[in-house]
């Protein structure tokens, strides 16, 4: 079977935002566009070295948001030591801007719940407020009348020190795991990205469950282990980082992954 030549005049037009898009025109659907080029990086992780190809990866930074991380929020109200929650900014701060310069995006996923929050079941619900006499999701904060990690307000912001840039993409999430009923994996296949890349808060609890569930999906999955904390005891950490070794994908830290990164 012989396939109709274009004509001069029909202007290709790309529909796609990642790496695999079609090219159509009125006469015309190309469905065969290759993917870019790799860009590698060799990164030295736990249990073996890594090398990833930076233009199908993407960093997804978990819950450094106000109410786990800033004074007045819900967590500093509970009275927790906020430092272990705010040791990531630092290694964050050096770290996303040189991903976004070799083009590897970044994903801010953070609660934003409804604020008629009919989507929680009682078992999400109970985390936060666990006697019923506490201050839960939803609730308003004493110091600045902010709603716990409710959609668009200061509580769900991410903190001060962290710039989000345009090109950032967002993602509000309403449970541990940040792939359950939100667009985290449709937007993920569709910039066709294979390795993500882990940090924010809690080592053990947001971002483990939703690294875990990007490994069932079928993504290669690195922690970051300085870009993330936690409030729980250290022993929670160790054991996250062991089962992410043995069992979820890798281990790496901030430096290693600067320190592997080409110059572009």
């Amino acid at each position: 079977m012989s396939s109709t030549p274009l004509r001069d005049s029909d202007e290709m037009v790309r529909l796609g935002t990642g790496g695999y898009a079609w090219q159509v025109s009125p006469t015309h659907v190309d469905l065969a566009m290759p993917p870019p080029p790799p860009l590698l990086a060799t990164i030295a992780a736990e249990p073996q070295q890594i090398t990833v190809d930076l233009r199908r990866s993407a960093i997804i930074v978990v819950d450094m948001q106000n109410d786990f991380c800033a004074p007045g929020g819900w967590a500093d109200h509970l009275g927790a030591n906020l430092a272990p929650d705010r040791a990531p900014i630092g290694p964050l701060q050096a770290l996303l801007p040189a991903l976004r310069a070799v083009g590897v995006p970044v994903v801010w996923l953070n609660w934003g719940n409804r604020p008629d929050r009919k989507n929680l079941p009682p078992t999400t619900l109970y985390v936060f407020n666990p006697d019923g006499k506490g201050l839960g999701i939803g609730g308003v904060l004493p110091g600045n009348g902010a709603h716990v990690l409710q959609k668009d307000s200061w509580s769900a912001a991410v903190v001060d020190e962290l710039e989000q840039l345009p090109g950032d993409i967002r993602v509000d999430k309403y449970r541990i795991s940040g792939f359950w009923g939100t667009q985290l994996d449709a937007i993920l296949r569709n910039l066709d990205v294979k390795t993500l890349f882990f940090g924010g808060v809690n080592t053990d609890q947001c971002v483990l469950h939703t690294l875990t569930d990007a490994h069932f999906l079928g993504y290669n999955c690195v922690m970051l282990e300085d870009c993330c904390g936690t409030t729980s005891p250290d022993f929670c950490t160790q054991a996250s980082l062991f089962n992410v070794r043995m069992c979820f994908g890798f281990v790496s830290r901030s430096q290693s992954v600067i320190d592997a990164l080409p110059t572009v």
